[in-house]
């Protein structure tokens, strides 16, 4: 599931927000050990892994793609 929210302040450090809706589709309760991943929209990451390789690959980069995202979505 991919949710959008914001960073925000708590502290010295930056913590985010878990809509409720979510919390009660996904019956998340508190302190339950959640596996998250932080994709920055400022950041064009895959941009970048392949104009560094660019020339080198050895895989289609559709191929590639597609495994990223079956690493990223499914376990």
């Amino acid at each position: 599931m991919i949710v959008k929210t914001e960073a925000k302040r708590w502290g010295n450090s930056l913590g985010i927000v878990i809509p409720r809706a979510i919390v009660e589709t996904e019956h998340i309760k508190e302190h339950q050990e959640l596996e998250v991943i932080i994709r920055s929209k400022s950041k064009n990451v895959l941009k970048g892994l392949f104009g560094i390789a660019k020339g080198k690959l050895t895989k289609p980069t559709q191929q590639i793609k597609d495994e990223l995202r079956r690493e990223l979505y499914n376990d």
